[in-house]
């Protein structure tokens, strides 16, 4: 009873207490759609799950009888097999004669006991008395049950109840068999038995894996039922059967009073329905439906449409006088009944019209082509030739378009000209008599040309043989155009922004004449052209604007100079004008600055800002500043630049958007190159062996970034005849191809080419590095050393004595006239003695002097410790001094300053090609005369 019980209450689910997150109303919502049960789908699952339950609950009752029978019968076999094996045991008749059984018995029946795992062993005399029992004051007691058949030696099994331990009775499974003397005589009795509760006991074992796989066959079963329902429900929308009999004949109703007729045919070719205008529309008797379509008097291609099982989109059948549009899909390719439905719609009325709606819908994607191919690039004569290649062949059978002179230079048209150019041709035949392109035409008045222009408007001239206007612009060729099959015209004029840009004719030879409703679109397509070819012409205007402005604030020649053998080369984007730049600034001291810059962006900001950088480099290069402090001044310039344009236009407009620069001063005595970037890719350098390689020249920030942070620079030993390449990106990046490969080209083709001249290098580097379309302008600056000899150098240390100054004097003109520079010598020893004694009055030691002959200059340099700087200035009549850097000035072609990590250097340079030392001849006291008290010096 306690197991079934438990069964009892396994069987029904604990009931769910009502929790903080699941509100009330959502739990008796639940409860009312489950009790509410209205719909199919839910009685179905209602029903399913209790007859699941019932049938659940009757196979565990059938299994748990089951398998108690099975325990029963197992301890019957137990027992009586315990009872024969221990009645048949040696020494039992012995110990049941001898004068005390039970103490020999019992130990013998309780070891049996615990071996066998019964409940009880008993042994009894043939009067039924206990010899023996697990409950030792059972002994001597009667035994319980059937002993007569054992007296007469047989064996039985049986229930009984009786005490069988201490403490209480219970139902207990015992056999009774017979112990048997050699002759057959019973000699006493052996009861073995199992209690019912150990039988029990052996069933409830079972019982849990009995009740899971109940449980399990519980949840599958109803889990299917769920599913079932659950589509069922989704099938039937969750209706009952009253709302499924009103959707049904609401269904009806709708598909009866539709104006589209609709045919279900089954996959035999009979047709199952058909609805009202099915009927009317197909005439089909009343006894339709059932009856195969060939039988119904169809046209043969409908009833083999209908019957074919294939798909159909709009398929046009006549039948009787209508014109039906029908469309056939298959059923029953995902398991329903295999068939087709098809749809019937009545098109006659639609057809008068389909011609004029294709020609719409061509007209509309003409103009959509047009929208999308012409104006793809910024060419006036292409634009053109676009606008003639969307008309021909979809809308006319020959295109031209004549512009004005101006419009294809450039410039703004005006009235004053109203000569016009054929631009553009196009024909479905190669060789039309019409104009050819690049002919001047100037349209006579009356012309259909002619009017368009006056008005504004286009001008149709649906033929053209009854258009004298047309015919008297040039009689000759309009009889061959005529003859040649051409016999309609329309003259658009092309307007932008309310200025007549030139005219678009289109003509016809094979298609129908033209009719006034293509003038509209004619002046739709052209307008669209007129936008497009006005664009063009401005951007052609402002690209040549900024290409004249930035040709002019380029280089136009390299200046001379002997340390370096230069060759350059400048190619402008395909995108506009860049500003991309390049210089070649001599430098005091025979030394030269090389100098690569690149502005941000295309146009006239970038080409206006490209040479105000280009003015600042050549200025900090007068003052003769090192490669680092050039760039740092034009980081400051830079960022002055944006920050006035951003003051003066708005917030970030106008800016800059950055600039880099590469900067490298190379002096041809020492064969040292000092570099400085800002954002700059870095050099190549091509030793004279052929070896190339990218030398590692720390990067700052670009131009205007650098927020006043110090430039670093590279020093570079060139040996003489190394190439130095400067660059801008341009030439390298390619949208195409990774940016290192570029590099490997450029350090490749300057690595053959040590044996070229730099003009040659400059062409190899572009035949094999440029991109096939350059995004941005590119800038090449390809330079030779050179080395000034050392023959042609000479320098002295100078003491701190005044008495020193003749000697050096002496030392400079014997060096002069190894030379061959007599001439010189003179203006030489003025300048080295000016200079020398003011080093030694107001500079400090160390103090050198040093002579170079360049290739048509002589340069003296005066090296001291000492920063302060002479000045230029107007003596006094009073003054004793102050007239020696007049008397530099007047011989030497150039004098300057120059500072060092060291003290400073006073350079002058005289020129050797020019005879600018005739004064040589003039005595010392003549010069000084030019400062005498009338001079106002």
């Amino acid at each position: 009873m306690a197991m079934h019980g438990s069964a009892r209450r396994g069987s029904s689910p604990p009931s769910r207490p009502r929790g903080q997150n699941e509100p009330p109303v959502r739990a008796s919502g639940w409860r009312r759609r489950l009790l509410n049960a209205r719909s199919v789908a839910s009685q179905v699952f209602l029903l399913q799950l209790a007859i699941v339950v019932i049938l659940v609950v009757a196979t565990l009752l059938v299994i748990v009888v089951q398998v108690r029978n099975q325990a029963t019968d197992q301890a019957r076999d137990e027992v009586l097999v315990s009872g024969e094996a221990f009645a048949n045991g040696p020494g039992l008749v012995a110990a049941l004669e001898s004068p005390d059984p039970t103490a020999v018995l019992q130990p013998r029946a309780e070891t049996a006991r615990e071996r066998s795992g019964l409940d009880a062993v008993v042994v009894t005399d043939t009067d039924g008395i206990r010899l023996t029992h697990p409950d030792p004051e059972q002994i001597g007691k009667p035994f319980i049950g059937t002993i007569e058949p054992s007296l007469e030696g047989r064996t039985t099994v049986e229930n009984a109840e009786g005490p069988i331990m201490p403490g209480g009775e219970t139902d207990v499974v015992q056999s009774v068999v017979p112990v048997l003397r050699a002759d057959g005589s019973v000699a006493g009795i052996v009861s073995t038995s199992v209690t019912v509760k150990h039988v029990n006991r052996d069933v409830a074992a079972r019982l849990p894996a009995l009740l899971g796989t109940a449980g399990a066959a519980l949840i599958v079963a109803g889990g299917g039922s769920a599913l079932v329902s659950r589509r069922l429900k989704r099938q039937t929308h969750g209706l009952g059967p009253v709302e499924m009999t009103r959707m049904y004949e609401h269904h009806d109703a709708v598909l009866h009073s539709v104006r589209e007729g609709v045919l279900i045919v089954r996959a035999d070719g009979r047709l199952l329905l058909a609805n009202d205008e099915a009927r009317r529309l197909l005439d089909l008797p009343a006894d339709a439906e059932r009856r195969r379509i060939t039988d119904l008097g169809l046209p043969p291609a409908t009833a083999r449409l209908l019957t074919s099982g294939e798909s159909a989109t709009d398929a046009v059948h006549r039948v009787g006088d209508r014109l039906l549009a029908v469309n056939v899909r298959p059923v029953g390719r995902h398991g329903g009944p295999a068939g087709s439905v098809a749809t019937l719609r009545d098109s006659t009325e639609l057809r008068a019209l389909a011609g004029r709606a294709e020609l719409a819908r061509e007209r509309l994607q003409l103009l959509y082509d047009a929208g999308v191919g012409i104006g793809t690039t910024l060419d006036v004569a292409r634009t053109a030739e676009e606008l003639t290649e969307v008309a021909v062949p979809r809308f006319a059978d020959f295109a031209t378009v004549e512009l004005l002179d101006a419009v294809i230079r450039g410039d703004e048209p005006d009235d004053t000209d109203a000569a016009m150019r054929r631009i553009a041709v196009r024909g479905i035949q190669d060789d039309p008599p019409l104009y050819p392109a690049g002919e001047s035409i100037r349209f006579v008045p009356g012309s259909p040309m002619s009017q368009g222009l006056a008005t504004g408007h286009g001008v149709l001239a649906a033929d053209l043989a009854a258009t004298d206007g047309w015919r008297a612009q040039d009689p000759e060729r309009a009889r061959r155009v005529l003859d040649h099959g051409i016999h309609s015209l329309i003259s658009v004029p092309l307007r932008a922004r309310g200025v007549v840009l030139g005219s678009a004719n289109f003509w016809r030879s094979e298609q129908d004449p033209f009719t006034p409703d293509d003038v509209s679109f004619a002046e739709e397509l052209s307008a669209r052209a007129a936008v497009s070819i006005d664009n063009a012409r401005r951007y052609a205007r402002e690209h040549t604007v900024a290409v004249t402005l930035q040709r002019s604030l380029l280089p136009h020649a390299l200046p001379e100079q002997s340390a370096l053998e230069v060759a350059h080369r400048y190619l402008p984007a395909e995108a506009g004008v860049g500003g991309d730049w390049f210089d070649v600034i001599p430098l005091p001291g025979a030394r030269v600055a090389l100098v690569v810059g690149d502005v941000v962006g295309h146009g006239l900001h970038a080409a206006a800002t490209m040479g105000r950088l280009r003015t600042a480099v050549h200025n900090f290069s007068a003052l003769d500043r090192a490669p680092d402090e050039v760039l740092g001044h034009l980081d400051e310039l830079a960022a002055r630049i944006d920050a006035d344009e951003t003051d003066l236009e708005g917030v970030g407009a106008g800016m800059m958007l950055g600039a880099t620069c590469l900067y490298a001063i190379y002096d041809p005595v020492s064969g040292r190159c000092t570099l400085a970037r800002a954002g700059h890719p870095g050099p190549v350098v091509v030793h004279p062996d052929g070896r190339s390689e990218f030398p590692d020249v720390p990067v700052s920030p670009p131009l205007g970034l650098g927020a006043g942070m110090p430039v670093e620079t590279a020093e570079l030993q060139l040996a003489e005849g190394s190439t130095l390449a400067l660059y801008t990106d341009g030439l390298i990046e390619d949208r195409r191809r990774d940016l290192e490969i570029g590099f490997d080209l450029l350090r490749g083709a300057l690595a053959e080419t040590v044996d070229r001249s730099p003009d040659e290098v400059c062409q190899v580097v572009l035949d094999t590095v440029l991109p096939e379309q350059p995004a941005d302008d590119v800038a090449l600056l390809v330079a030779r050393t050179r080395r000034i000899p050392p023959e042609r150098v000479a320098e002295w240390d100078v003491p701190d004595d005044p008495a020193a100054v003749s000697r050096v004097r002496a030392d400079a003109t014997r060096k002069l006239a190894d030379w061959d520079l007599d001439e010189a010598a003179f203006a030489t020893e003025l300048i080295v003695s000016e200079l020398v004694t003011n080093a030694i009055r107001y500079g400090s030691e160390p103090i050198r002097l040093r002579l170079l002959h360049d290739l048509g200059s002589l340069i003296c340099e005066v090296a001291d410790g000492s920063s302060t700087s002479p000045h230029l200035r107007r003596a006094k009549s009073t003054d004793e001094g102050g007239r020696g850097l007049f008397l530099v000035a007047r011989f030497a072609h150039r004098w300057g300053t120059r500072y060092t990590g060291r003290g400073k250097v006073i350079w002058t340079e005289q020129s050797l090609h020019h005879a600018n030392h005739a004064a040589a001849t003039d005595s010392e006291e003549s010069l000084l005369d030019q400062w005498g008290d009338d001079s106002g010096f």
